[in-house]
């Protein structure tokens, strides 16, 4: 039997040995299911076997040898490509990815030479074309594994640089108003200038660490879920922002019950952020306000604010990364476009939702469900 009719016949049984030899790449694969472990092992095979069967001129195979061949096999490229993000997403490094296809590979030629009774030249050629196809698979799938990691530091650089932002602006003001109203002797006043410097020169770094990962944005949050009172975060994150601006002055409304299991660190960041652009862009006469309202399974989190509204051609981008509202002044907080980006992001992460809702009359509404179990 030739190679690839063995592999189409025998696909189930080798997708058994590729899900017992994935359960032992501890310890990723210990909180895996079996669908999650089987993971697109059947679809590389067939797209392997399919590539196998297709008309390849020599000058193709030694091309194909030094990875300059054409793409002949969109579907195994595909499958390898979402194994490999999705071994990145459930946590296999890159040695245990790789192992999973040294040992299809070696499973597949163990099985089809114990099939074998006598050994024709066709069958060497069967093995080229099946390691080739292995080796196209693998060098997709580690090519998309790489690119997640990529996407992962990116995206923890771009929150780093964005959240440092907050306190830095508190230290600030902070240092402002002691100029303003506190007698100080010469040595404070030097003590004060070093502090003012020292912001100064964290503040370009995290705008040179924005601007390094700019172009380089990516997303899923991970997040460790714990019983937390959203009501105590919300209040908390009002005080920050507040720090230093007598004239902030938000109003929080609670309604029902506000306890859930979420991280308090991503909603610390989703709270800072919400607060943050409502006090930024809303207009000072007219007050912003934070509504939290507990229902049976969620609790719904809204932020108002009156003043621009978001143009109608921007509501459907405003949550993308690196995306500035046009209204914005160059330099202000969010210029980059991460904020909301990061609000969105954390409830995602919590299995959530967000809206917004922007117009003259009315003012602009953020809306974020949080369902009060990480399921």
């Amino acid at each position: 039997m030739r190679l690839s009719e063995f592999i189409t016949a025998n696909a189930q049984r080798v997708v058994d040995e590729w899900e017992h030899f994935a359960a032992t790449l501890t310890p990723a694969a210990a909180t895996l299911n079996r669908t999650q472990l089987r993971d697109h092992a059947h679809a590389i095979l067939i797209a392997a076997a399919r590539d196998m069967n297709t008309r390849q001129e020599a000058s193709e195979q030694a091309a194909k040898a030094r990875g300059d061949g054409p793409e002949k096999t969109p579907s195994l490229d595909q499958a390898a490509a979402s194994h490999g993000e999705l071994r990145h997403t459930v946590g296999f490094d890159p040695v245990q990815m790789t192992a999973e296809f040294r040992h299809l590979r070696a499973c597949v030629i163990r099985l089809w030479v114990e099939s074998m009774q006598t050994p024709q030249l066709t069958h060497f050629q069967d093995m080229i074309r099946f390691n080739e196809a292995i080796d196209e698979a693998l060098a997709e799938s580690t090519a998309a594994y790489a690119e997640q990691v990529a996407r992962s530091r990116d995206i923890f650089l771009a929150i780093l640089g964005h959240d440092l932002r907050a306190p830095l602006q508190a230290v600030n003001m902070s240092t402002e108003i002691l100029l303003r109203k506190a007698q100080l002797d010469s040595q404070g006043l030097s003590l004060l200038g070093n502090i003012k410097n020292g912001a100064r020169h964290m503040g370009a770094m995290v705008n040179d660490l924005l601007e390094f990962v700019r172009s380089r944005l990516g997303s899923s949050l991970p997040i460790d879920p714990k019983p937390m009172d959203l009501a105590d975060a919300a209040q908390e994150a009002i005080d920050e922002a507040c720090a230093g601006r007598p004239d902030c002055n938000p109003t929080l409304n609670i309604q029902g019950d506000t306890r859930g299991e979420w991280d308090r660190g991503r909603i610390d960041q989703l709270l800072q952020n919400l607060v943050g652009n409502a006090l930024q862009h809303g207009t000072l006469s007219r007050a912003v306000t934070l509504t939290l309202t507990g229902t049976v399974d969620s609790v719904i989190l809204v932020t108002h604010n009156y003043g621009p509204p978001i143009p109608e051609n921007a509501l459907g981008t405003v949550f993308d990364p690196l995306v500035r509202n046009t209204s914005e002044e160059p330099g202000t907080s969010t210029s980059l476009g991460l904020g909301l980006f990061i609000v969105k992001e954390v409830a995602l992460a919590h299995r959530g939702s967000i809206e917004v809702t922007s117009s003259e009359a009315d003012g602009t509404t953020f809306t974020v469900v949080l369902p009060r179990r990480f399921q």
